[in-house]
């Protein structure tokens, strides 16, 4: 006969990181079951922006300034998801776009078969951009989710030719108001 075993010292791989990436893949999962991919990665995207506005309200204070330049953005988008275990680096930085790849999800794979799940990041980063730079527009050529061993994600800095091209999702700064 087995020996019985006390709950605390069960075998069970749940922590709280576990628990809130698995909840959040069956909400997005349920959501896109629901509304359909579109609509589940627009609600997805809602959160995203009031992230990225918090996110970027937080670094400035940090860093003691009003608004960051491109090298800035650049580095907190890489910051930010190497403190949530993301693995982003720069591939490439012009005056006109930054590209990043990525070979780890903060969602680990969790994320696998959401793609609603990566507005998180085309929010955060277009908000983050648009809220120092005036403008971006992001987008997700390769990631995770679909299937891709890693992420590419080209967010343009300014509106233009290669801009326009681009499948991705514009950004804009908001407008303050009095």
């Amino acid at each position: 006969m087995e020996e019985s075993k006390n709950v605390e010292s069960a075998d069970v791989l749940f922590d709280r990181d576990v628990f809130m990436r698995s909840l959040i893949r069956n909400l997005s999962g349920t959501l896109t079951d629901v509304v359909g991919l579109e609509e589940a990665s627009g609600f997805v995207s809602i959160v995203g922006q009031q992230m990225g506005e918090e996110i970027d309200s937080a670094y400035r204070k940090a860093l003691g300034r009003d608004t960051l330049d491109a090298s800035d953005v650049a580095n907190v988008m890489v910051d930010l998801k190497r403190r949530i275990a993301g693995d982003f680096y720069i591939i490439e930085q012009t005056e006109d776009r930054i590209v990043l790849g990525n070979r780890a999800c903060p969602f680990g794979d969790k994320v696998v078969g959401r793609p609603a799940l990566c507005m998180m990041t085309s929010n955060v980063f277009g908000s983050i951009a648009a809220a120092n730079l005036g403008y971006s527009k992001v987008e997700l050529e390769e990631t995770i989710a679909s299937g891709a061993p890693g992420c590419r994600i080209v967010v343009h800095l300014k509106p233009g030719r290669a801009a326009e091209r681009s499948a991705g999702r514009e950004y804009f700064k908001p407008v303050e108001s009095d």
